[in-house]
């Protein structure tokens, strides 16, 4: 399939007071048009950043892109003004913020925000826009948009809000879809509303979509490859299958193994113990060594390299080194969640 999208070897970091904050550290993945990828991890490990850096969206100061591409249709966004950005944004890529309420203007009803964009980026008139955006509104699934378009977004419920902030981010056709964290502030019937609605939506757009999570059953539902980011970096990428079923990171056989299942008890759910590591002065070796159960001296010494282990998956741990012991992960999840 054709690359949509090539990330490579992107460093963002973050000048805050004495420090220096490696937040995104060496990230390269790739994403084919009409693919969704997830990326998962702990709070703090650098999703979000990363997110942010491919919409142009780093604040300058306190923060920047280092180094590295981000190659969309092999144009290097990172060399792009902010002149050059907003004529992606929106346009080309487009995002779904974690909360619905704070994406959107309060005191500016919900149809002149969707047709803020198709005014811009699509020269419509202002009927024009209106009338797409009431098409856009029956789109994500909101009842009566005639009238809704004419409302503000307190008259909305949460999930409904987040029907229009998905309305507003396929105004105009994007090519790549962001979605950060887009069902963590809803309850779980309205998650998996969303969840379908995105399902469907893609089917019928052909939009690619960069899914941002930390829920590995959305990833489940959603997407067709998984990229596991710790500590600013991405330890290990897969088919979601490869990753459910064969994973090889101890970082995300930890994350597997925090999945509840319906028949565990409440006080039974396994956490990974510690904290992340301070990105301030991030470890020379393995940024999960220090909470990892298997590692080994070289581990908090040098970095490991990836280690291709299908056409699809690799994973950067020194496990996989021939040297090494031999370790069996000591959780088995099936492929949709289901043990």
């Amino acid at each position: 399939m054709d690359k949509l999208l090539k990330v490579n070897n992107l460093n963002v970091r973050f000048n805050i007071f004495n420090a220096t904050v490696q937040a995104v550290r060496g990230v390269s993945f790739e994403l084919d048009k009409g693919e969704t990828l997830a990326i998962v991890g702990e709070s703090g490990s650098g999703k979000s950043v990363t997110s942010k850096a491919l919409m142009g969206l780093i604040p300058n100061p306190p923060g920047e892109i280092a180094s590295g591409e981000i190659l969309f249709e092999n144009k290097d966004l990172v060399k792009y003004d902010e002149k050059q950005l907003q004529k992606i944004r929106g346009k080309e890529i487009s995002m779904i913020f974690q909360d619905p309420m704070t994406a959107l203007n309060p005191t500016m009803k919900i149809g002149k925000q969707i047709m803020e964009g198709l005014i811009k980026h699509q020269n419509l008139s202002k009927s024009d826009a209106k009338q797409r955006a009431i098409e856009l509104l029956k789109l994500v699934g909101i009842p009566k948009p005639e009238k809704r378009v004419e409302e503000y977004p307190h008259q909305f419920s949460g999930g409904m809000r987040q029907r229009v902030v998905i309305a507003i981010a396929l105004a105009c056709n994007p090519k790549l879809l962001i979605a950060d964290e887009p069902t963590t502030a809803l309850d779980v019937t309205i998650q998996a509303q969303i969840l379908d609605l995105m399902r469907d939506l893609q089917k019928k757009t052909g939009t690619a979509i960069i899914l941002i999570t930390h829920d590995l059953g959305v990833v489940a539902n959603l997407a067709q490859r998984v990229a596991v980011m710790y500590g600013g970096k991405i330890v290990e990428t897969g088919t979601v299958d490869e990753i459910f079923y064969n994973a090889k990171h101890p970082y995300t056989w930890g994350l597997l193994a925090s999945m509840p299942k319906l028949h565990m008890k409440a006080d039974k759910l396994t956490a990974i113990p510690g904290s992340p590591p301070d990105l301030a002065d991030p470890p020379k070796g393995c940024p999960f060594a220090p909470r990892c159960p298997y590692a080994m001296k070289v581990c908090t010494d040098h970095m490991p390299e990836y280690a291709e282990l299908s056409g699809t998956q690799k994973a950067a741990c020194w496990l996989l080194d021939e040297r090494a012991p031999k370790v069996a992960p000591p959780v088995t999840i099936g492929a949709r969640g289901e043990e």
